[in-house]
């Protein structure tokens, strides 16, 4: 560099002297010179035994994209005979590494969106909660800087996809586009530089009706937003030193923080815009596209089958019950907080949409979760069986009513003899009287202890000789249901009862 240039750039005799390669004095002398009016030597700037070299230096740099050191260069110079100083050297290659820069930095274009185009997100370490570390999911309205923080377990689908779709519901609508980084669950891998998408991904944002982007690999400078919400959230919500915040107790209290984050962050004016957030994201609102109804089944968690005879689920090792009503069915299952706090919502998606069926604690291994009301009703007793017909015929005879029923378990009970042969004949009975005054006949023989060959005969023929004692008939305010409240009696002789004589018994 020539030595007034030199000084001209730096205004300093010493620096000017630095880049001229010449003493300070020599760059005072010139100055003077000038200063006088008088003519310049042109000799302005000496030739240097470092100059015949700089090629080669050019050539160093380059291949290193401008990281190589001036101490390997000075020693590789040494090599091809060069007799200079490491300082000459030092000099000559910081002139060629900034000259390097120059031509290569990058020139940043201010990203100016239009209302509705653009959402950003991205995840922050959380805080430790009960000993869990947790995940700081951050969305971003690039328009109207309109910001969303929820806390999540991890940031696997299920957890990510339900934070986005709780994002979307927030805002009150749905931007064109979403941009975020190459999570796993967004890109699989690149190839040729371009980012294969996950397919659940494409899923998600074909339910919601947006286009997903993600930034460059290793380029913060893609991310916009992003990036300086995460460190203003993590800042705020993570206890540290500088904040002063205490531990959260719970998962519940850090969902807590983090609404009352994103209340004062949105409703005070923002450095840019200089307006509330909340003031613009009124007006982007209309920019953006509805909300889908229900939520992408992805959002609800891992599938689950649930088996056909046995109302429970299993998830990452634990077992869990679900309405017995849902047997066969699929529902999605994930898990909601952390630590004390955690829990397992299930979910099923049924005609009138998505509900959930269960939530319940951490399940152990062995040691499942269950909800008695997820069961239907079990017979009293361990050991007490209801009546389940294995063929056509036992089947009939079920089929008579809940005195059939309860006459086959008490005759069985007493060990009563040709029980099949009776039953064939109560259904004989059946088609020679009226089914419901069998039942009845069969329930009031099961109350009294009444198995013998000729007693459902004799009892149905004395009800038939006593005109209205016990007749049934149907009407508008009564039906021929039978009863079950005579065969509460059981075992209680009564006054009335009579053998198969049809004598009374005292």
């Amino acid at each position: 560099m020539e030595i007034l240039n030199a000084y001209d750039l730096t205004g300093s005799l010493r620096d000017a002297g630095e880049l001229a390669g010449c003493s300070h004095h020599t760059v005072k002398h010139y100055v003077e010179r000038r200063a006088a009016g008088g003519e310049m030597d042109q000799a302005a700037q000496r030739p240097m035994l470092i100059d015949e070299y700089l090629p080669k230096v050019e050539e160093w740099v380059e291949r290193s994209k401008g990281k190589v050191r001036a101490d390997v260069a000075h020693e590789k110079l040494l090599a091809l005979g060069y007799t200079g100083s490491g300082r000459t050297t030092r000099r000559a290659v910081a002139k060629v590494k900034q000259s390097y820069r120059s031509g290569h930095v990058r020139v940043h274009r201010p990203w100016i969106t239009e209302p509705g185009m653009w959402l950003q997100y991205d995840y922050g370490d959380g805080p430790v909660v009960d000993g869990v570390k947790t995940v700081l999911f951050v969305a971003w309205l690039a328009w109207s800087r309109f910001r969303v923080v929820l806390p999540l377990r991890d940031k696997t689908m299920p957890s990510v996809f339900a934070a986005l779709d709780v994002t979307f519901r927030r805002l009150g609508g749905v931007p064109t586009y979403v941009l975020t980084d190459n999570e796993k669950t967004v890109t699989v891998e690149h190839i040729a530089g371009i980012p294969v998408r996950n397919p659940q991904l494409v899923a998600f944002a074909e339910h919601y009706s947006v286009t997903v982007h993600t930034c460059v690999p290793a380029d913060p400078a893609s991310k916009g937003g992003t990036e300086s919400s995460v460190k203003i959230s993590k800042a705020d919500l993570v206890p540290k030193d500088t904040n002063l915040l205490e531990a959260y107790g719970s998962f519940a209290e850090l969902e807590t923080a983090c609404e009352a984050f994103c209340e004062k962050v949105n409703t005070r004016p923002h450095r840019i815009t200089k307006r509330p957030p909340v003031e613009m994201l009124a007006e982007e609102r209309a920019r953006l596209h509805p909300v889908a109804m229900t939520p992408h089944t992805v959002a609800f968690g891992t599938t689950r089958q649930v088996p056909a005879n046995t109302p429970m689920v299993t998830f990452e090792s634990g077992q869990y019950s679900v309405p017995h009503q849902l047997l066969g069915a699929t529902v999605w299952v994930r898990t909601h907080g952390v630590g004390a706090d955690e829990q397992v919502v299930i979910v099923h998606v049924g005609e009138d949409g998505p509900l959930e069926v269960a939530r319940h604690a951490r399940a152990t291994p062995g040691t499942p979760q269950i909800h008695e009301d997820h069961f239907p009703p079990q017979p009293e007793g361990p050991l007490d069986r209801r009546p389940r017909a294995k063929n056509a015929a036992e089947s009939d005879f079920l089929d008579l009513g809940e005195g059939a029923r309860l006459w086959l378990v008490e005759a069985a009970a007493a060990g009563t003899p040709r029980m099949r042969v009776k039953m064939t004949e109560a259904l004989a009975l059946a088609k020679l009287f009226d089914p419901v005054e069998v039942d009845w006949a069969l329930g009031h023989a099961a109350v009294h202890g009444r198995f013998a060959e000729a007693d459902l005969s004799s009892i149905l023929d004395h009800h038939a000789r006593q005109p209205g004692a016990g007749e049934h008939r149907a009407s508008e305010d009564s039906s021929l249901t039978q009863g079950t409240s005579a065969w509460a009696r059981l075992g209680q002789q009564s006054a009335t009862d009579t053998d198969h004589h049809g004598e009374v018994i005292a």
